[in-house]
C-alpha cells in the first residue's frame, strides 16, 4: 500500500479508502494556473497529474485513472464537456470540477447536464478549489479522513477549526469564510446568548450599529446550511440575540 505524504494545509488528511494518496487529474491549457493548482492539491498529500487538452487529458486518465478532475470547460482542441464523456467511460465515478471563466447560468447548467458534480468560475480562491474538491470526495464515498485535528463540537455538529470544515449528523456543511467565522463565534460559547453588538465586534471587528442587519443576514444564510431539514441548533431571543444549542432528544 503507498504511504500518503503528510497533509501541509493543517486540515485533516483526506486519502483513498484503502490509504492511498488521492489521485487528481488537473485539464487546463494555461501553464501558470495549473501550476498552481498543482502545488496546492500536492500540498494535501495527493498525487497529481496535469493535460494541456483534450486528447492528453483522456491519455492520462487511462493511465492514471483518477478519483477527481479539474477540468475547464475551454480547451484547445475541445471543450470539457467532450472531455467528460470521454473520462465517464475510462472512470465512470470519477468527481469532476469544471473550471470557467464563463458565469451564466446556462454555462452552469451544462456542466451539471454534461455529468459535472461541480462548477468554479475564474478568477477562484485555491482554498475553495481544494475546499470543493474534498466535500465531493468525501460525498462520494471516494476518501477517507485519517486524522480529525482540533475541534469543537456542540451536539451533532463538529468544526474542525484547523481544517475550516464542518460536519453535522456525519454530512459536510459548505460554509462561506465569514459563515465560518460566525458559526465557530457560536460553538465556542454554546447555550449563551449572544448580541449583535458582540457578534459584529467579534466577527466583523468593528462596533456597526447602523448595519446590524447583516448579523441577521448571515444568520439565516447559517440556519439554511446548518439547521436545513433537520431539528434547529440556531435559534432568536428575542431583543437579546442569537444562541446555539444542542438539539434534545
Amino acid at each position: 500500500m503507498n504511504t500518503p505524504r503528510p497533509c501541509g494545509s493543517g486540515r485533516p488528511a483526506l486519502t483513498r479508502i484503502d490509504g492511498a494518496p488521492l489521485r487528481v487529474l488537473v485539464v487546463d491549457d494555461d501553464p501558470d494556473l495549473s501550476e498552481v493548482l498543482v502545488g496546492a492539491l500536492r500540498y494535501e498529500g495527493w498525487e497529481v497529474r496535469t493535460a494541456a487538452d483534450g486528447v492528453s487529458a483522456v491519455a492520462q486518465a487511462r493511465e492514471l485513472l483518477p478519483d477527481a478532475v479539474v477540468l475547464d470547460v475551454m480547451l484547445p482542441d475541445t471543450d470539457g464537456f467532450a472531455v467528460l464523456r470521454s473520462l465517464h467511460a475510462v472512470r465512470p465515478d470519477v468527481c469532476v470540477l469544471f473550471l470557467t471563466a464563463r458565469d451564466a447560468v446556462e454555462d452552469r447548467i451544462a456542466g451539471i447536464t454534461a455529468g459535472g458534480d461541480d462548477y468554479v468560475t475564474k478568477p477562484f480562491s485555491l482554498d475553495e478549489v481544494v475546499a470543493r474538491l474534498r466535500g465531493l470526495l468525501r460525498r462520494a464515498g471516494m476518501a477517507r479522513q485519517t486524522e480529525a485535528g482540533p475541534r469543537l463540537t456542540v451536539g451533532d455538529l463538529v468544526m474542525y477549526e484547523e481544517a475550516r470544515e464542518v460536519v453535522r449528523g456525519g454530512e459536510p456543511v459548505e460554509l462561506s469564510p465569514t459563515e465560518f467565522e460566525l458559526l465557530r463565534f457560536l460553538m465556542r460559547n454554546p447555550r449563551r446568548v449572544l448580541s449583535k453588538a458582540q457578534i459584529l465586534d467579534r466577527v466583523w471587528s468593528y462596533d456597526f450599529g447602523g448595519q446590524a442587519h447583516v448579523v441577521e443576514l448571515y444568520i439565516s444564510y447559517l440556519r439554511k446550511k446548518v439547521d436545513a431539514g433537520r431539528l434547529p441548533m440556531i435559534h432568536t431571543v428575542r431583543g437579546a440575540g442569537y444562541v446555539l444549542k444542542p438539539v434534545v432528544r
